[in-house]
């Protein structure tokens, strides 16, 4: 698949082989401003990049410049059916739109919204649904994804008609397999960036799941620009559960990478108690190093060569590994202290090397 188009919604990149965004959605009514401001504030502190709002209403609308005056993050309007509040979000001054084109009434209302849009420099997001399809697509095509590539094409092309390029495109289903092989085919016949995600997907047990194996599929087929993790439940949750995903396959820039074992009947000491502490100190450094904790020596001399820093426990002891050469060998009540020490140690020399 070949990159595609660029886009920025607030400060933001969005394709263009720019970092992979995470987004979610308020759970909360748009018209109470302090309830939404309150989940706006911890979605922002768990690492979001982009969140959405559902304006069904003029009064939703009305809520949005005090929400936005608070959000601290860009801002997305989710609009179904009336043009009325598009324009109302973009004077508000929302950051992007979600539309389908065709549902929001007549071309003049169409051509009212875009050129709004294109005025105020807000890109506009088609988001199709394999359950809300139009009705000469399903009696023709059915639920598939060919009939939702063809859809968001109809979508595109009105808006390609008007002028408009500053589109990105989303197709969901509520199976994994559906969404997937839609998003394929989308993306072989257009360089729009893509929205990926499993709509519908359930709670935080298999929901997740499917989320994970879906957006992990296209992700490394080189497709989604911009991801979001639908589960029922506390949108901090979406967030957690999409940056995740994009660190499973080393898609977040500046993290470290963790590596454990699993143990088993060889572990020669109790890496449970020490893998959470390391875990957690190392996070704090913010550095894109990859750390091994193992508790063995059958996979933790391997896993020392490709590490880092590796820790490899023994009865009592642990050798530290920094980029496969023994650096120390510490007793196990001191283990923790030096592993920091000189992990602080190389991520202070990586900052050097770069100045």
């Amino acid at each position: 698949m070949g990159s595609t188009r660029t886009i920025r919604l607030g400060g933001i990149p969005i394709g263009g082989g720019n970092p992979i965004s995470v987004q979610t959605m308020t759970k909360t009514d748009t018209r109470d401003v302090d309830a939404t401001v309150g989940q706006l504030v911890r979605i922002a502190g768990a690492g979001c990049d982009i969140v959405r709002v559902a304006v069904p209403d003029e009064e939703a609308a009305a809520a949005l410049p005090a929400i936005l005056a608070e959000a601290g993050l860009p801002v997305v309007a989710d609009i179904h059916f009336d043009y009325r509040l598009a324009l109302a979000s973009l004077k508000a001054g929302v950051h992007g739109l979600r539309i389908n084109p065709g549902n929001i009434g007549s071309e003049d209302r169409i051509r009212e919204v875009v050129a709004a849009a294109k005025d105020a420099n807000v890109p506009i997001r088609i988001g199709v649904n394999a359950g809300s399809l139009e009705k000469d697509l399903l009696e023709r095509m059915g639920a598939t994804p060919a009939a939702m590539v063809e859809s968001a094409a109809r979508h595109i092309g009105i808006l390609e008609r008007l002028g408009f390029s500053a589109i990105k495109v989303s197709l969901k289903a509520s199976d994994v397999k559906r969404t997937v092989a839609a998003c394929r085919l989308f993306a072989e016949r257009f360089d729009y960036p893509q929205h990926i995600g499993i709509t519908e997907a359930g709670t935080a047990g298999i929901g997740l799941v499917k989320s994970e194996i879906g957006i992990g599929a296209l992700l490394l087929s080189g497709i989604g620009d911009t991801i979001r993790v639908s589960m029922t439940g506390d949108p901090v949750d979406e967030v957690n559960a999409g940056r995740r995903i994009l660190r499973a396959l080393d898609l977040l820039p500046d993290v470290p990478r963790f590596i454990s074992c699993p143990t088993c009947g060889r572990l020669a000491f109790d890496i449970a108690k020490y893998v959470p502490v390391i875990e957690a100190e190392v996070e704090k450094l913010g550095a894109p190093i990859t750390v091994a904790v193992m508790g063995c020596a059958v996979n933790g001399p391997g896993e020392a060569r490709e590490a880092d820093l590796a820790l490899c426990g023994g009865p009592g002891y642990a050798a530290i590994y920094r980029r496969g050469e023994l650096v120390a060998k510490v007793r196990e009540a001191e283990l923790v202290d030096r592993f920091l020490e000189i992990a602080r140690d190389l991520v202070r020399s990586l900052g050097e090397r770069e100045d």
